[in-house]
């Protein structure tokens, strides 16, 4: 079997998508697991199961959310665990490059990853919030099991889900839903029309939001010192998600004395993520490889 055909295989498997009668799939793969088990969620999104359309790297318009477990191999474990949130504007998650790519990059780092695909907002606001608590939760309950360090556990976003994972950051109400540090790339931060990305605005708070709405969902103004701190990467060539974002995040972390790291880079589109074709992929991951062996060393506060 040619490798391409292989990850073809392993991805429709993580979808949870049928295989041919004819192919063969690997025998071991990650499989989506429901985030609330067989509870319901307090609030619902209004959207149709009927309505969600699936492929091998995007879930649109979900009505529910589940989420893909990775763990590293048991001799390679640093006791470390990332709930992953893939990017999509809050109408889609983009849980293959943004998602499963990631996972299995932490999980050849020792970290475990839970890649969670988050219901979209449909204007309601607190939902995908909700979800990234409840992903963190998760990760905190079972703990002993799973061989994770309950003050090692952190959240990565891209994009929308940036602003996703910088809101979990932010937003804090309890102590088992608070991520002990934050990875963001190239993030959605304000709900400012001058500077935030349209089609998320839209979509997670509706088309014409109150001022409160604004300010709460703008994450660089609900920094505090309790923040936990942070990596952020992005292009300066971004034209899709203006790169000031990142800026106002981190200038809002320094203020608050929150160790943070934030790179730059001249050069690549929006959505490089972890992709090996962005031109300073090498750096980049060097950099957060490095930056996440110093969070598991204790150098930056992670006090809850």
């Amino acid at each position: 079997m040619t490798d391409k055909l292989t990850k073809q295989l392993f991805l429709l498997l993580a979808a949870g998508l049928p295989l041919a009668s004819h192919a063969s799939p690997p025998e071991t793969g990650p499989q989506p697991i429901p985030l609330y088990g067989e509870n319901t969620p307090a609030e619902n999104n209004g959207m149709s199961r009927e309505g969600v359309t699936l492929t091998a790297d995007i879930l649109t318009g979900a009505a529910d959310a589940d989420y893909f477990l990775l763990k590293p191999d048991p001799d390679k474990t640093s006791g470390m665990a990332v709930v992953i949130c893939p990017g999509g504007g809050y109408g889609c998650t983009c849980y293959g490059y943004e998602g499963l790519g990631p996972a299995e990059w932490l999980r050849e780092q020792g970290i475990l990853a839970v890649v969670l695909r988050y219901r979209v907002p449909n204007g309601h606001g607190s939902i995908p919030l909700a979800d990234a608590e409840q992903a963190l939760r998760t990760v905190r309950s079972h703990a002993a099991e799973w061989g994770v360090n309950p003050s090692r556990i952190g959240v990565m976003g891209f994009s929308a889900g940036g602003h996703l994972a910088a809101t979990a950051s932010t937003l804090l109400t309890d102590p088992d839903t608070r991520p002990d540090f934050t990875i963001l790339f190239y993030p959605v931060i304000t709900m400012d029309p001058q500077w935030t990305h349209g089609g998320s605005r839209k979509n997670l708070l509706g088309a014409n939001p109150s001022e409160s709405a604004t300010e709460r969902y703008s994450a660089e103004k609900q920094v505090t010192d309790a923040t936990p701190p942070a990596f952020i990467a992005v292009s300066n060539e971004d034209r899709s998600v203006s790169p000031v974002n990142s800026v106002l995040y981190y200038e809002a972390l320094h203020k608050h004395r929150i160790p943070a790291e934030l790179h730059i880079f001249p050069e690549g589109p929006h959505g490089f993520g972890l992709k090996t074709d962005f031109p300073y992929h090498d750096e980049m991951v060097a950099s957060l490889a490095r930056w996440l062996r110093e969070i598991n060393a204790g150098k930056f506060s992670t006090v809850r």
